[in-house]
């Protein structure tokens, strides 16, 4: 029985409970969780012949898959903090996010120290040191305990309903929260995880056929859409009347006919309107969230069909509005370093149902001739344009204006559109002084590995 102040560690408890069900599922092997228990016990043990211990540092340079899962949970075994490290970044950077720690970059393997493993896990012990992803400047590490990690999967379940059978796909980074945390809920609800190790559309596209649950990023589900996504098992669409999950009377299903996806997540910023009518017009049932490493990924979820807001917050969560509009956070998802009240540096607005809008990041504002831009408001509107993919706005210094909104957008495939028809698009739709003063065509907007734009390297 578990002490207080513990619980069950969750891959034993899993284990035990329904063994031959399949724990980690990637294109080319399959775990259940008594093949990923076994092989967590061994590398627990070869992490202790390599010197690692309880509360030590392991830093794991490997790509999402299985070799990944074995050493997260090799490192709860033994006790020991994961540092999970994009091996995407430079080799500066690797370092720099792995210092002081045990590196592990490859398959554990070699002699084992027969230590004894971990049954419990304490829920005020940091389980996971975890990098922000850098979208507005230098990641920040961020230490999560195991009560961060269970309260956002059980406030993620309840917003999000748990199927017994669930499959919840992921192609993001397994070294940031949002891809983690499928990782980590799963092994806590006893479910199957679906890795990719990397986002490719295509076969991204082919895999959701199996999928219950997917999260995505909005460029991924712009990708998807483009990929042919969904299609009946004819070939043809898989769209129907009412928009995503409807069924008679206007109630939300979740699931559409011909597969068993009940949700798509969309995250990791704001979310097109023109990109989720494209999705609910596909019959996609979406779901839009928010949230930060900080609060160990989901903050606020939308009901499954109804993305036009972030949603209301966790069960478990509370959000409220600073003076200035900026979002505050409070909860057992925090993590213990942000305090009692995380200032998250987001704008947003709650409706009178308490769902949450998103507005933009504060220090994203752009202040031209003394009013107030959000870059997100603008990007919304050019990427209503149908000949246009993505869009990035920010402000650049100008001697006149103080800032100057500017604007860097990428086209569709095959289309042509000079930026003096992009500007009067945008004052057919927004105040004079938010229209763009240039516009700037590219091939691809900066990314992180994480799918965020970087903002920080626009101007």
């Amino acid at each position: 029985m578990a002490s207080p102040g513990t619980v069950p560690a969750w891959l034993p408890r899993a284990a035990g409970a329904t063994p031959a069900r399949g724990a980690l599922v990637t294109p080319g092997e399959t775990l259940t969780y008594a093949d990923l228990l076994a092989r967590a016990d061994a590398g627990a043990r070869r992490l202790a012949a390599l010197g690692a211990g309880p509360g030590d540092r392991v830093a794991v340079l490997l790509p999402p898959g299985v070799a990944f899962a074995e050493t997260l949970h090799a490192c709860w075994r033994l006790g020991a903090v994961a540092v999970p490290v994009d091996v995407r970044l430079g080799e500066a950077e690797r370092a720099a996010q792995a210092a002081g720690a045990l590196a592990v970059d490859a398959p554990l393997a070699g002699p084992e120290s027969p230590v004894p493993l971990r049954d419990e896990h304490d829920l005020s012990a940091v389980a996971a040191i975890v990098h922000t992803s850098g979208s507005s400047g230098e990641p920040k590490a961020v230490a999560l305990t195991f009560g961060n990690w269970l309260w956002s999967a059980l406030g993620s379940a309840v917003a999000l309903g748990l199927d017994p059978a669930e499959r919840w796909l992921s192609a993001l980074p397994l070294s940031h929260v949002g891809g983690l945390s499928i990782l980590v809920r799963s092994a806590i609800y006893g479910t199957t995880a679906v890795v990719h190790e990397r986002f490719e559309a295509d076969r991204v596209t082919a895999a959701l056929g199996d999928a219950t649950l997917v999260s995505l990023v909005p460029t991924m589900l712009a990708r998807v859409l483009e990929a042919g996504w969904p299609a009946t098992p004819g070939g043809g669409s898989s769209r129907r009347p009412g928009g995503a999950g409807a069924l008679p009377g206007g109630a939300a299903s979740g699931r559409r006919p011909g597969g068993p996806l009940r949700c798509a997540l969309i995250g990791g910023g704001p979310v097109p309107p023109d990109l989720m009518a494209r999705a609910a017009e596909a019959g996609i049932p979406l779901a839009q969230t928010y949230g930060l490493t900080e609060a160990c990924s989901q903050v606020t979820t939308s009901e499954i069909g109804d993305p036009t807001t972030a949603g209301p917050p966790l069960f478990c969560t509370r959000v409220e509005i600073a003076a200035d509009g900026e979002i505050l956070v409070r909860g057992p998802t925090i993590a213990p370093a942000a305090g009692h009240r995380l200032r998250t540096g987001d704008l947003g607005t709650l409706d009178a149902q308490g769902r949450l809008t998103v507005v933009g990041r504060k220090a994203d504002t752009i202040v031209t001739g003394g009013e107030n831009v959000a870059p997100a408001e603008v990007e919304a509107v050019l990427e209503a344009h149908p000949a246009v993919a993505e869009a990035a706005v920010t402000g650049r210094p100008d001697p006149e204006w103080g800032e100057a909104v500017v604007a860097l957008v990428v086209l569709r495939d095959g289309m042509n559109l000079d930026a003096q028809e992009l500007r009067a698009h945008c004052r057919a739709h927004l105040a004079g002084f938010k229209v763009p003063k240039a516009i700037e065509l590219a091939s691809e907007l900066p990314r992180t590995p994480s799918g965020k734009l970087r903002r920080n390297t626009l101007a």
